[in-house]
């Protein structure tokens, strides 16, 4: 059987190698929004309690507690993402309750 040639990558001899180091550079995690939806007095609470179950996963009780603080304190965090989930949130809400006729106003913003 006839011999294979060697295929391998082969240095000339005497020169210079250079080596390469690899760096490891610090890649910081995404910077997060929040999600908040704001209080009316027009949007009716079991629509929002939908919503915060529809759209941000949460169970009914916590739905619940999440839009009596909207509704107490004027605003509520519905969730925390990155940018790009949030605002796709934000834009899910907001046609649901353009849909639904119903004035709710949800907005993102950084969590500094």
């Amino acid at each position: 059987m006839p011999k294979q040639p060697d295929l391998s990558p082969q240095l000339p001899t005497g020169d210079p190698v250079a080596v390469l180091e690899r760096r490891r550079q610090r890649v910081r995690p995404p910077k997060l929004h929040q999600v908040l939806l704001l209080n009316d007095d027009f949007t009716p609470m079991e629509f929002v309690v939908q919503v915060l179950q529809e759209f941000f996963n949460k169970d009914r009780e916590h739905a619940t507690q999440i839009m009596l603080k909207i509704h107490l304190e004027g605003r509520g965090v519905c969730g925390v993402f990155t940018r790009d989930v949030a605002q796709t949130k934000v834009e899910q809400v907001l046609q649901a309750a353009a849909h639904h006729g119903h004035p709710l106003q949800c907005v993102s913003e950084p969590i500094e």
